[in-house]
């Protein structure tokens, strides 16, 4: 992994693997990979996590779930 390779956010995912978000979110939720930036809660504002997938991690999934291990 390198910090100049490409990093997609889950809609990208979402669009071009034709799933739902939340779909997208399990796959990726536990790998170590996977960029998370998050906010804590403040008064009246939940707490968010922006999470960036890099393409690596999305090859290996990808050969994962396609039947093509490596």
């Amino acid at each position: 992994m390198s910090a100049l390779e490409r990093h997609f956010s889950v809609t990208e995912l979402a669009e071009r693997w034709h799933l739902a978000p939340s779909v997208v979110r399990d796959l990726f939720r536990n790998r170590p990979d996977v960029i998370r930036v998050s906010r804590p809660e403040r008064m009246n504002k939940r707490s968010y996590t922006t999470i960036r997938i890099p393409e690596s991690v999305v090859v290996k999934v990808y050969a994962e779930l396609s039947g093509k291990r490596k």
